[in-house]
């Protein structure tokens, strides 16, 4: 096994033992990353590796979110790994591609995970994302830009996202984890 599997495969790890609730989830991880020689290449038709972020604010009270224009909802800042191994910077380069935000900075070790389908498109089949998130904050400026992969930007308060039904499950789940590191 080369090193940047080994390395995540540890990350996985460690993640584990944080969040002993979703061992399950970290398994399914492993395997996919032990069976999928391209697991971080989007080429990979089965699945692939992607990065994302809990991008909070510098008081960590708010969280960014961007209403995807492809898949019609709020969710975090993220996306394709395109060969990169290191999820950390993936996440952090999506980050800043997503929000334009100046002055983030990534905090380490993984913060999620989430396994969820992509629908198909045109030119791509469904698909599964394993997407591995890190909590990356924001500075003292906290502007952003709208890029053309969201309708909208906004900065929301982590405990509305915990409470508010009509966003997708795994932004509540990072919302109430993030609660419980906070307090």
């Amino acid at each position: 096994m080369q090193q940047p599997a080994s390395s995540m495969i540890h990350a996985l790890r460690r993640y584990r033992d944080q969040w002993h609730g979703e061992s399950e989830a970290v398994a399914l991880f492993g395997k996919f990353l032990h069976t999928q020689a391209n697991a971080f290449e989007r080429t990979n038709a089965a699945g692939h590796f992607t990065g994302s972020c809990w991008l909070v604010s510098a008081d960590g009270l708010r969280v960014l979110l961007m209403h995807h224009r492809k898949l019609d909802k709020w969710l975090q800042p993220g996306g394709h790994a395109d060969g990169d191994t290191d999820l950390a910077r993936v996440a952090l380069r999506e980050a800043q591609e997503e929000t334009g935000v100046a002055g983030l900075h990534i905090e380490d070790g993984i913060f999620d995970i989430d396994r969820h389908r992509i629908p198909a498109r045109v030119r791509e089949p469904e698909h599964w994302h394993y997407d591995v998130r890190y909590v990356v904050r924001a500075g003292a400026d906290e502007r952003f830009t709208i890029n053309q992969e969201s309708r909208a930007l906004a900065w929301r308060s982590v405990r509305d996202v915990a409470a508010d039904d009509s966003l997708d499950a795994s932004l509540r789940r990072m919302a109430r984890k993030w609660l419980g590191i906070a307090s």
